[in-house]
């Protein structure tokens, strides 16, 4: 199921002395390495600010701890995700352009019914062909009652078929492309890289620690406990 992985935090030690401004009366100047070294306060201050309630705004030092990370994902998790501010998607694995070129039994999580991935499948080597003839237009060939492409042929074949059994429909490559992406599976994986921050993580881990898809966002706010003082100033955890 869901696997985050390949991850880098920055700025974490900037952003904690930064926490401080708000107290200082002297006038800050350019950090030096030993400025950047942390003191007992800073920590101390962290798990303070960073322990507020969500939304009280004390916690904005989070904002400046930044994290990239490449995670693998079904295709249904994506809207959710996909709602928070600021989680920005560097690059991605796309279906657009390479679903056709996929082992769709690497490809698709354990839920993908056999019957989905074989109407997929079917599709897909009907399409590669036509795509190595470089034609515009392609016959494929059905049995009677269902959707399953048995077999194609293309303008010229010569091709005997059993009406009683089969039949055949002529389609445009691009129909039958945006078949194979309107009927490809929820149940997809997908990787991509994202950039977020630790005050993004908090709340999406608030708010999906327990979510119903408890196997993908399990494994998502279990990866964020790993983080470096994630718990400590996220979740008020020792």
């Amino acid at each position: 199921m869901l696997k985050v992985f390949n991850h880098k935090v920055y700025g974490m030690n900037e952003s904690l002395r930064a926490s401080g401004y708000p107290m200082r009366a002297d006038n800050i100047g350019e950090w030096t390495d030993e400025d950047l070294l942390l003191l007992p306060e800073d920590i101390k201050r962290a798990g303070k600010l960073g322990n507020v309630p969500t939304g009280t705004g004390h916690d904005n030092f989070l904002k400046g701890i930044i994290v990239q990370f490449d995670v693998t994902y079904p295709v249904y998790w994506t809207p959710q995700f996909q709602r928070y501010n600021f989680a920005d998607i560097v690059s991605s694995t796309s279906a657009m352009h390479r679903l056709h070129k996929l082992d769709l039994d690497e490809a698709m999580n354990k839920y993908v019914l056999p019957g989905v991935k074989a109407l997929l499948k079917s599709m897909i080597n009907a399409y590669n062909e036509g795509l190595s003839r470089k034609v515009k237009e392609i016959s494929l060939i059905h049995e009677i009652g269902k959707d399953i492409v048995t077999g194609f042929f293309f303008e010229g074949d010569m091709v005997k078929l059993d009406i009683e059994t089969h039949w055949a429909e002529k389609v445009t490559m691009y129909e039958l492309y945006m078949r194979i992406l309107s009927n490809c599976p929820q149940g997809l994986m997908k990787t991509m890289r994202v950039s977020t921050s630790y005050l993004q993580l908090k709340t999406i881990y608030l708010q999906r620690r327990h979510h119903k898809l408890k196997e993908d966002w399990g494994n998502f706010c279990d990866w964020c406990e790993t983080l470096p003082n994630f718990k400590e100033w996220c979740l008020n955890i020792k």
